[in-house]
């Protein structure tokens, strides 16, 4: 039988990088009887970093390679064509970050402590993991809930490391950019501006962060949580006073709370900054990236629509608007 190995090809019309293979779903992890992240689970595990230890636990949070990682970090990436198309190796890195020791912790009804714990933690990673010479970029992203394609039990995100910028950001990159270039402002500081003087899409907002809901919705009560002060990088915010972290941790649980008060499954992703350490010789936009860009976490809830679809659309369609998604989401029950 044929046998096509996991590589990444790029679409010459999006140029979008996608990984492609033969051999995906034999990698892919099995329904396991233990915990692999649990404590003293007998699976092996690498583990790459952790947090100090902490009163009742070994860590707080930690590092761990994936079982099956899309991206590895040896060997060389290879880029080659074929006719008019751009193909590589899979070369990158990709990690398990273990939000909690326990099991039934999760970031919505963790303490602001432990969650606090594992920010840092993902600020040390992406951070060190820039420091590769190759790498152009690294996501951090959680999917949860059956419907959201959840892939462990034990409270979990996932860490990639990329030779590439994805195209979601590359808009928001080149936007910037061109907002900056004609207004010499941030747009996203713009924005959070005319949220708060508005104050119709605003959710929460809680020291130094605030949580709202976008002029334009991808999916319902789409979510995302910005530094109220300009950051282009959230793992100089991640590493910064534990004051400002402790800030974070509390609108990052009491935002996901109201999130589950609508539905349990959704996306998480961070968007913070290329690596700014290796800047491009060719796009222009990283000259200006401290200026231009602002990081933030978007937090798409997947709901079941009774009406049209919202996904895997270039136009998309939510049928709740940002200002009714608002008054639902203020209105939920939340801890603490």
């Amino acid at each position: 039988m044929f046998s096509l190995s996991v590589e990444l090809r790029k679409d010459p019309i999006t140029r979008s990088w996608v990984i492609t293979g033969d051999d995906l779903s034999e990698s892919a992890p099995r329904p396991e009887s233990a915990c692999r992240f649990c404590p003293g689970s007998a699976h092996s595990t690498h583990v790459i970093a952790a947090t100090p230890n902490h009163p009742g636990a070994a860590w707080a949070a930690r590092a761990v390679v994936h079982p099956a990682p899309l991206y590895r970090i040896e060997g060389e990436p290879g880029r080659r064509g074929d006719g008019l198309y751009d193909c590589m190796h899979s070369v990158g890195a990709h990690e398990v970050l273990v939000e909690n020791p326990r099991h039934d912790r999760h970031l919505w009804n963790a303490s602001d402590e432990e969650i606090g714990h594992f920010l840092h933690l993902a600020a040390e990673r992406i951070l060190d993991l820039k420091r590769d010479p190759r790498i152009k970029y690294v996501s951090l992203f959680k999917d949860y809930g059956k419907n959201a394609g959840q892939e462990f039990s034990h409270p979990t995100s996932q860490i990639t490391a990329t030779l590439f910028v994805p195209r979601r950001v590359l808009y928001e990159l080149r936007a910037g950019r061109d907002y900056f270039i004609s207004k010499e402002r941030c747009v996203f500081c713009d924005i959070i501006q005319q949220e708060e003087r508005q104050a119709l899409r605003v959710v929460e907002a809680r020291g130094d962060y605030v949580a709202l809901c976008p002029f334009a919705p991808r999916v319902p009560y789409e979510i995302w949580i910005l530094p109220r002060c300009h950051d282009s990088s959230f793992e100089r915010a991640g590493l910064s006073r534990p004051g400002l972290r402790m800030n974070l941790a509390a609108l990052l649980r009491r935002t996901l709370q109201r999130v589950r008060a609508i539905t349990e499954d959704f996306h998480l992703v961070l968007h913070t900054s290329p690596s700014s350490l290796h800047p491009s010789k060719n796009l222009g936009y990283w000259k200006t990236i401290d200026d231009d860009y602002h990081w933030h976490i978007e937090i798409l809830p997947v709901v079941q629509s009774k009406a049209r679809s919202y996904t895997f659309k270039e136009v998309y369609y939510s049928p709740v608007s940002s200002e009714t998604a608002v008054k639902q989401l203020r209105e939920a029950k939340i801890d603490g």
